[in-house]
């Protein structure tokens, strides 16, 4: 989330301090701490080499508001992400790969569950009593009765571990960890406060020397070093590129000079937002705004080079975890996932944050590099979701995946098998509302070609009306032309409204009932 108070870094104004793995092994406590220092332990990976695992490890890299084409392989002008573009050219690149909910909390219970948000006691960051008086639903933590990838996992075999961000109510303390170093929803970015978690039980948090990406990769790359029997599955979640922006001392002289292209459509609130209701116009993500200034944004260039800063400090660090794999001799026995928990606006019509059901704020990267199954240098153009996340990886893991799942396993599609019978459309959801950004609830359906946004009334606010936006993507990929109400299309209009009914009796969503 990038304006949310209660969701951001309280970063300090203290002089930055590059972290070490000598650092941070000092200061590790338990397994880690017992770790030598340097290269030596990469020994007992190596060992491993003579008898490989018929399980593959998995390695999940799961970004902070990445979007889809803030990658150099997905052909960005400025940003340069070369670990990335390795594993893009090595693996799949997806094309179109989607959020059901481009929210932090929401989009994280879905990739870790197969599960729409509604279903999972996530629907939005806030509790329920504060998220569009939605009673039955909430900000977690997820019930019990429903597993984890993880755990599943687990079960299946696995020694599972997670690093940096949860934000998920008790940061997944609740459930079992081999090991774990992380924190919930923020903390700070220099000399972070995080909780370490070993077999299971969890110490105190303390402050770690460090910028705070770098010391929980540092954990990652220790905790990786141990000798293990088992097949891993490790979770690394960054922070970076979250508001309020802080870079790594490394990066702070980055895109000095460099000229930010301003979007076609940043000055259209000058124009009145032409075509958008009100839901839209008036949503307070907007660069420049007052609303909550200790986060926002000031200007266009401010905000997106500290996001592309932010990139680079993603790449680097899964290039650091990429090159111990490799040097242990076992990355081609690994299968290493990059995505995100939802895009971002970078300026397009004044807006920065998430949430609305646009496509900078919905799709992300999706690569996966397995040489076992993934031939090298694919391309998927199919849509893929976050929901698909628990069943692939179930799937590559040998492991039953549960009867109950809305996503869809992408093994097939990783196999280059492309099946017939794959989704052409899909339901998203956004709940959370009135706080922080004033996004009004929505839905929408989203296929191959059209997407339709649903604003939909609710009792509480009786005075804001249900509106719409349509748009035909394939003359508009920018979405400048909303086609709602327009003559020709009531047809259409309703077609994708019982789409969207059907969706959601698929989804098992009576959330509210529109």
């Amino acid at each position: 989330m990038a304006s949310d108070p209660k969701d951001v870094a309280n970063a300090d104004d203290n002089s930055p301090i590059q972290p070490s793995r000598r650092s941070f092994l000092k200061l590790s406590a338990g397994v880690l701490g017992a770790l030598a220092v340097g290269e030596a332990p990469l020994d007992a990976l190596a060992t491993e080499r003579t008898s490989p695992k018929e399980k593959p490890n998995l390695v999940i890299f799961l970004g902070e508001g990445l979007r889809y084409d803030e990658l150099s392989c997905a052909g960005h002008p400025i940003v340069k992400t070369p670990h990335m573009d390795r594993m893009a050219r090595e693996g799949m690149l997806f094309r179109n790969a989607f959020v059901t909910n481009a929210l932090c909390l929401p989009s994280r219970a879905s990739l870790l569950t197969g599960l729409y948000s509604h279903s999972v006691n996530a629907t939005g960051n806030e509790p329920a009593e504060a998220t569009a008086n939605l009673k039955e639903s909430g900000n977690g933590p997820i019930p019990h009765d429903i597993p984890l990838v993880s755990d599943l996992l687990r079960e299946a075999g696995y020694e599972v571990a997670f690093f940096g961000k949860a934000h998920i109510k008790h940061g997944l303390q609740d459930r079992y960890w081999d090991y774990y170093l992380g924190f919930n929803g923020r903390t700070d970015y220099y000399n972070p406060l995080l909780t370490e978690g070993i077999a299971g039980k969890f110490s105190k948090p303390k402050r770690y020397e460090g910028y705070l990406d770098d010391v929980v990769t540092d954990g990652a790359l220790a905790w990786l070093e141990q000798k293990r029997e088992k097949s891993f599955c490790i979770f690394i979640n960054p922070f970076a590129p979250h508001a309020p922006f802080y870079r790594a001392r490394r990066h702070l002289d980055l895109y000095n000079g460099i000229t930010i292209p301003k979007p076609a459509t940043f000055d259209d609130d000058l124009k009145g937002y032409p075509g958008k209701p009100r839901a839209f116009a008036e949503a307070n993500n907007k660069i420049g705004t007052t609303i909550l200034a200790d986060d926002n944004p000031r200007t266009l260039e401010e905000v997106a080079k500290d996001h592309y800063a932010g990139v680079v400090d993603n790449d680097e660090n899964l290039g650091r975890v990429v090159d111990l794999i490799e040097r242990s001799g076992k990355l081609d026995d690994t299968a290493v996932i990059v995505t995100s928990d939802h895009g971002f606006f970078l300026g397009e019509w004044r807006m920065y944050d998430k949430r609305f059901m646009h496509e900078p704020s919905i799709r992300v990267p999706l690569i996966v590099r397995y040489p076992r199954l993934v031939k090298a240098g694919t391309t998927c153009e199919q849509m893929a979701l976050n929901v698909d996340m628990a069943p692939t990886l179930l799937e590559l893991a040998g492991a039953p995946i549960p009867s109950r799942q809305h996503g869809r396993s992408l093994v097939p599609i990783l196999k280059s098998e492309s099946p017939k019978d794959w989704r052409k459309d899909w339901l998203y959801e956004y709940f959370e509302y009135p706080q922080w950004e004033h996004v009004r609830p929505h839905r929408g359906v989203r296929t191959e070609r059209y997407k339709l946004i649903h604003y939909f009334k609710l009792a509480t606010f009786p005075d804001e009306p249900e509106e719409f936006e349509l748009y035909d993507l394939s003359k508009d990929p920018g979405e400048l032309n909303n086609l709602y109400g327009k003559p020709g299309y009531a047809a259409l209009t309703q077609q994708l409204l019982t789409r969207i009914t059907e969706l959601r009796k698929e989804t098992e969503d009576d959330l509210i009932n529109t």
